[in-house]
């Protein structure tokens, strides 16, 4: 199982086990997965390091020695607008922007700011699993629209949606590209989904995040770029996916409405919020034509990454990949099996001894499903593939 590729810098292995790092030291913890020689394929991050622009930019903060206070982020905003620009025509007023510690955060100070508890926000499921956890949590109740599978992709079914609502629903969000099931969605369904949210008179979150990690064939459209939803938009984006820097905790919100950016100016300051230094400095470096440089190779490599696991899964009687066309998650589908997802995980965490995040996580439809990270080096992946195939060895 291999693509016989020259070697790349991403295919170099490096040892995260003992440095704090949660896919690696949490996967024995959570999954019983043995930390000696498992294999982590479930945290969506990467197991390469930044490009040399990130690293450089820490090193000289690391070498002045000084961590005072963050002054003047013209920047760091100049640095976003630019590339918003650059990679996905989107013209992005700097005075628009706000930073938040992470996304996942920018969701739930959405939540305060924009709905009350008992409130219903709505999501396209299955979904990344953190919205529905962080929803629940603030006291808001999780409103499912079941995601249809068309031809081996996922389709939204808005003549069925209506319906599933309760008139309770203040905020749709929209995860795009999709995670899990790797949809980049096309302009016809971004007008559908900004059409549903005027329909229902919700606020429009779009979650952003994977929106440079799109294979070739596919092209991201902002949901900035769709006309008439600036009056209930919010633009949820982030380093963090694309550049491997999650752990900055840096993420940025962006409000076009001037009604709705003053209402969430007024929950950032009334929680005191500011962003990290460290997290500007990163931004602000890989958001430059050198940390462009760097996705296009890392775009490259996942690609192949995605071939390989695409064609090992492919192998394995019972089990089938969904086709992606964005992200580095893959999304397996163990319904042909015939086997219940116990008797399923304990032969992919058992026997393969893989992490994976389990499927009923991600919400309704999530239910037959795994998702597997090959954002790693391909050798773990081709490891990881030869393992699976020997756990379900009597079925082939």
């Amino acid at each position: 199982m291999s693509l016989d590729n020259p070697y790349s810098p991403f295919d170099e292995l490096i040892e995260r086990r003992g440095t704090h790092c949660s896919k690696w030291d949490m996967m024995e913890p959570l999954f019983g997965v043995p930390a000696t020689d498992g294999i982590a394929m479930w945290v969506a991050d990467m197991d390469f390091r930044p490009p040399a622009c990130v690293s450089n930019a820490l090193q000289d903060m690391i070498d002045h020695g000084i961590f005072g206070y963050f002054g003047d982020d013209s920047a760091y905003r100049a640095a976003i607008v630019w590339w918003m620009k650059q990679r996905h025509g989107w013209e992005v007023d700097p005075a628009t922007i706000f930073t938040t510690a992470g996304i996942v955060n920018a969701v739930g100070l959405c939540l305060s700011t924009f709905s009350d508890p008992g409130d219903g926000v709505v999501l396209f499921t299955p979904v990344y699993h953190a919205f529905a956890k962080v929803i629940r949590a603030a006291g808001r109740e999780v409103v499912e629209c079941p995601l249809v599978e068309v031809d081996g992709r996922y389709q939204m079914d808005f003549d069925a949606y209506g319906a599933l609502l309760t008139g309770r629903e203040k905020i749709v969000i929209l995860c795009s590209p999709h995670n899990p099931g790797g949809r980049v969605w096309t302009k016809d369904e971004l007008e559908a989904v900004a059409e549903f949210a005027r329909q229902h008179d919700l606020l429009l979150i779009s979650d952003e995040i994977h929106h440079d990690l799109v294979f070739p064939g596919a092209t991201h459209i902002p949901m900035a770029r769709i006309e008439g939803v600036e009056d209930r938009l919010v633009m949820l984006t982030a380093p963090s996916k694309t550049f491997n820097i999650a752990g900055a905790h840096t993420g940025q919100v962006t409000i076009p409405d001037a009604a709705l950016r003053a209402r969430f100016a007024a929950t950032m300051a009334g929680l005191g919020l500011s962003p990290n230094s460290f997290g500007l400095i990163a931004t602000t470096a890989a958001y430059s034509p050198e940390g462009a440089a760097w996705v296009e190779d890392l775009v490259s490599y996942l690609d192949g990454n995605r071939r390989l696991f695409d064609a090992g899964i492919a192998a394995i009687p019972g089990l089938r990949a969904m086709p992606l066309q964005s992200t580095y998650l893959g999304w397996v589908d163990t319904a042909g099996t015939g086997m219940t997802q116990d008797e399923v995980l304990a032969r992919v965490e058992g026997r393969a001894r893989i992490a994976v995040n389990r499927g009923p996580t991600f919400g309704s439809g999530g239910e037959r499903f795994l998702r597997f990270n090959f954002g790693t080096p391909r050798a773990r992946v081709a490891e990881a593939l030869e393992r699976l195939s020997a756990a379900f060895a009597d079925l082939q």
